[in-house]
């Protein structure tokens, strides 16, 4: 039987490949940093990671993991609510909460599960969710599992989510999804004109802060910080994957009889496993690190700044945003495959993004800036782009 599906597989192979799609991905020797060193022996400059404050290998943050990996064990071999809960977890739930000022947090094993995790134990076929077309693909996949009412509006129209929210008035409770960051763009959701417009129709309001959260807002605490309406949003979800130290897990934050909801409900949380202690004790340390001081987030928005002067003045075309998050963009999927294999030959290391992680037509090279860079590491990302974007013809 497997003959036929082979045989299928192996020509839809084949033909990604033919097309410049096929996805490779390059091993690192290194820990994750603003520099490593890749399978075949060069040092380069990482500009593709969501280690935007520099925490994948903080030694505070390496230390506080072996501590818990030795006072906690490696393992919980259980789900949540059976026999995996540790004093650490309820300690990192409530260090999550007065991060956003919340009632409550939940953790879950990744920020996938989160999203994935939160509308169907909310909400039923009496309810309405409104989403922004751009939200990431965790998101999509929990509404789905979700029987609401799905209403899409157009990315950060507020006209069109303001028709979205007329229409679904008949349903008994409504609620307005976004992400805080959009991962592919860097352009941040207009939280303050959501909560307005979430406030006028009577609707809840929920953000995935994936790419925001301890680097967007005077303190780091978010898109919604930075608009100044963290007490106008219900939902927060968020990761300890990316900017909070680089590992696994996810979390969902908010009012409590909606954490509680979650808990006794939500898939994801109650049939995964707990998370690792060795992630708990180093998250735990991240959130100490973040609410003592704003030094990498103001470091990581200097860095920002220079690299996009330098990029914009060389004459590629970018995303206008708010984040770290730079898109360089080429539009063509077999050019933005071969100007990333170009980047790494002259010591940079940065991806390709095609269809479907993007629109068609839309490929670009994603650079995400790091507060661990120098201003060393950034002057030879960007005359590393100048030379191969001169040499493919992107500029001139």
């Amino acid at each position: 039987m497997y003959t036929k599906i082979q045989e299928f597989l192996a020509n839809e192979l084949n033909q990604i490949q033919s097309d410049g799609l096929l996805k490779k991905e390059r091993i690192i020797v290194t820990p994750q940093g603003a520099n490593v060193r890749v399978a075949s022996g060069e040092e380069v400059v990482i500009m593709c990671a969501n280690n935007y404050l520099g925490l994948s290998s903080h030694p505070e943050v390496i230390k506080a993991s072996k501590d818990a990996l030795d006072s906690h064990g490696y393992g919980m071999s259980s789900v949540r609510f059976i026999c995996g809960t540790q004093d650490i977890h309820k300690t990192l739930e409530k260090k999550i909460s007065t991060f956003y000022g919340t009632e409550d947090t939940i953790l879950y094993a990744a920020a996938f599960d989160a999203n994935g995790g939160v509308f169907e134990p909310l909400f039923s076929q009496q309810d309405a969710i409104i989403s922004d077309e751009l939200n990431h693909a965790s998101i999509i996949d929990g509404i789905r599992l979700c029987k609401a009412e799905r209403y899409r509006y157009k990315h950060s129209d507020m006209a069109d989510l303001e028709a979205q929210l007329i229409k679904s008035q008949a349903q008994r409770h409504r609620i307005i999804v976004t992400d805080g960051v959009f991962s592919m763009d860097g352009d941040l959701a207009k939280m303050d004109e959501i909560c307005a417009l979430a406030n006028k129709y009577d609707a809840l309001v929920m953000t995935d802060e994936c790419h925001s959260a301890g680097f967007i807002g005077k303190t780091g605490r978010g898109v919604p910080e930075h608009y100044g309406v963290m007490d106008q949003v219900d939902i927060i979800t968020g990761t300890l994957g990316k900017a909070l130290g680089g590992a696994m897990g996810g979390y969902t934050t908010g009012k409590k009889e909606i954490i509680e909801m979650l808990r006794q409900r939500s898939r994801p949380y109650l049939f995964s496993n707990s998370l690792s202690p060795a992630i708990v004790g180093a998250s735990i340390k991240v959130f100490d690190i973040l609410s003592a001081t704003t030094q990498l987030r103001d470091r990581l928005e200097s860095n920002t700044a220079y690299f996009k002067k330098h990029i914009k003045a060389a004459g590629f075309d970018i995303k206008v945003g708010d984040s770290p998050i730079v898109p360089i963009m080429l539009y063509d999927a077999a050019l933005s495959q071969e100007f990333a294999n170009r980047l790494l030959n002259e010591g940079v290391y940065a991806i390709g993004f095609f269809y479907p992680v993007v629109a068609q037509g839309q490929a670009r090279i994603r650079t995400q800036i790091s507060a661990a860079h120098s201003i060393e590491d950034l002057d030879k990302a960007i005359a590393a782009f100048i030379k191969v974007g001169k040499e493919l013809k992107v500029i001139k």
